[in-house]
């Protein structure tokens, strides 16, 4: 592969995105995003709004709920409706995500400044309904990934603010080596840095096959409404190894296709836990499910 300049991995990172479905949108700085933000919010929730835009006033009261929480509440914000009285006296309910994949807004931007402590550039970011969810930080080939890991930290200490703590997913990639991981409060950690992967676990290293597979619209949003734990008790997100992925999505099929018994058998340390927890919390939103029993070793 030749050499590739960073500037040139973000924009052929972006025409790939293009391709899927992407709306490529220019934002400058964090008055821009509050903007489109606030477009995407209108046109998301249309039918809610009854074709009536929120006002000034409406829109700021919207980025009062909305700012000023930590990474784990604004992951609980963005999963609820917003309980929102208008200037009219009229209650509606905002919603900021759908788990329709083809009912959301999806955006794609690069290089978004924002000043804080420090002024910092962002690589590209992902826009769901305007919200900025999945970060990318890109390196050119040769560099090490950490360094990568080690800028996304920063950024988080240093300028990320208000809307950006919505971030749900950070990816770093090379081109030729690509991982995601949680926002997180704490510091970074490469051991909770995963692969993506096929269904028959063959790795995904470059960032073109990673984006057709990952950056699919279904699948980022599964990965973000569906495969993505709240854990409040460590006030942290998690995300879910790709083979935890695709085992819960095996048991769940098989349990509502056949109504028969499954089970999933791994390693130990492989996150057993954790996926079973899943697949019982997802097995219980169904419909034809009326209870779920999860027994489990020890108190965790």
């Amino acid at each position: 592969m030749g050499y590739q300049s960073e500037a040139e991995l973000e924009n052929k990172l972006i025409e790939k995105l293009q391709t899927q479905g992407y709306e490529r949108v220019f934002i400058n700085d964090y008055a821009e995003l509050e903007n489109n933000f606030r477009e995407q919010l209108n046109k998301f929730n249309k039918k809610a709004l009854n074709n009536n835009s929120l006002t000034d006033k409406e829109f700021e009261r919207v980025l009062n709920i909305l700012n000023g929480k930590s990474v784990l509440q604004s992951a609980i914000k963005l999963r609820e409706k917003i309980d929102f009285d208008r200037e009219d006296g009229t209650k509606i309910y905002l919603k900021l995500l759908s788990e329709n994949a083809e009912d959301n807004i999806y955006q794609v931007s690069n290089q978004i400044t924002v000043q804080n402590k420090y002024k910092n550039r962002y690589d590209v970011t992902i826009l769901i309904n305007g919200l900025p969810l999945v970060q990318i930080e890109l390196k050119r080939s040769g560099i090490d990934i950490n360094e990568a890991i080690n800028q996304i930290d920063r950024y988080r200490m240093h300028s990320y603010r208000g809307l950006f703590n919505y971030i749900q997913i950070f990816v770093v990639s090379n081109s030729v080596e690509t991982r995601y991981f949680a926002n997180t409060k704490d510091k970074i950690l490469k051991s909770l840095t995963f692969y993506w992967t096929t269904e028959t676990n063959e790795r995904i290293n470059k960032l073109e096959d990673f984006s057709s597979s990952f950056f699919n619209k279904t699948r980022l949003l599964k990965n973000i409404i569906r495969y993505m734990v709240i854990n409040e008790t460590d006030k942290s997100l998690i995300v879910m190894r790709p083979y935890q992925i695709y085992a819960t999505e095996a048991l769940i099929r098989h349990a509502l296709d056949t109504g028969k018994n499954g089970y999933i058998w791994h390693t130990t340390g492989s996150g057993k836990t954790l996926t079973s927890w899943k697949c019982a919390n997802l097995l219980s939103k169904e419909q034809s499910i009326k209870k779920v029993f999860f027994l489990i070793d020890r108190k965790d």
